[in-house]
């Protein structure tokens, strides 16, 4: 499986309505992007120099360090929603085409360009500042049945991404738990849920919410 990168953006800080923070979601179309491997915590900033996170709290650090987002399915919800929708609309840092995204497996190591490797870590799980950046009804309920999130990725060899740059799947890890899977247990679905927990696949702050999701009521 092979794509390419289509489109590299970086966050045009705009106010967080209802909120006293500025938002980095809407990122805008840039000629590259440098990645680097952040710190572990959320707070601990993107992988993206010049990126911004405007909600310290739920995002940055190592485990969503870099958003990638497809065309495809930018595509997809332009016709459903009867709008145009630019390269870097849904917060994606890249904007990929040719990949099927949800179908990569939770680890699965991407080979970008000649020099970056990244990983994927763990679904996106949308939130009411990109209800709010979208101004859609009912946005978390219909991008949640859609069951397409995108996956945030780690920094394992830094580096500079252009559009352009090829993207290479490499070795699948040792189970079967894709970014599809993974999201719908992120969203609440317990089958799926039982599968990532079983598969032991997730980082460990992730995994210890499944345990205790699934720990035996007392």
């Amino acid at each position: 499986m092979t794509g390419r990168i289509r489109s590299t953006n970086l966050a045009h800080p705009k106010p967080d309505p209802g909120t006293p923070r500025t938002t980095g979601i809407d990122k805008r179309p840039v000629p590259a992007v440098e990645l680097f491997t952040p710190g572990p915590r959320y707070g601990d900033g993107p992988g993206v120099a010049g990126d911004l996170i405007g909600d310290a709290q739920h995002h940055g650090g190592a485990q969503k360090a870099v958003y990638a987002f497809s065309r495809e399915e930018l595509d997809w919800w332009e016709a459903e929603l009867g709008r145009g929708l630019s390269d870097g609309m849904f917060g994606e840092n890249l904007t990929t085409e040719g990949l099927d995204l949800e179908a990569l497996l939770v680890n699965q190591r991407l080979r970008v360009g000649e020099e970056v490797m990244l990983e994927v870590s763990i679904p996106r799980t949308p939130c009411a500042t990109f209800q709010r950046h979208l101004g859609e009804r009912a946005w978390v309920r219909r991008f949640t049945e859609r069951g397409r999130c995108g996956a945030y990725l780690r920094v394992v060899v830094p580096g500079q991404v252009r559009p352009g740059d090829p993207i290479e799947v490499l070795e699948p890890p040792q189970h079967d738990i894709d970014m599809s899977t993974a999201f719908a247990s992120a969203m609440g679905d317990d089958e799926a849920g039982r599968r990532v927990l079983a598969a032991q696949c997730l980082p460990p702050m992730y995994h210890e919410r499944l345990v205790h999701r699934f720990a035996p009521a007392r």
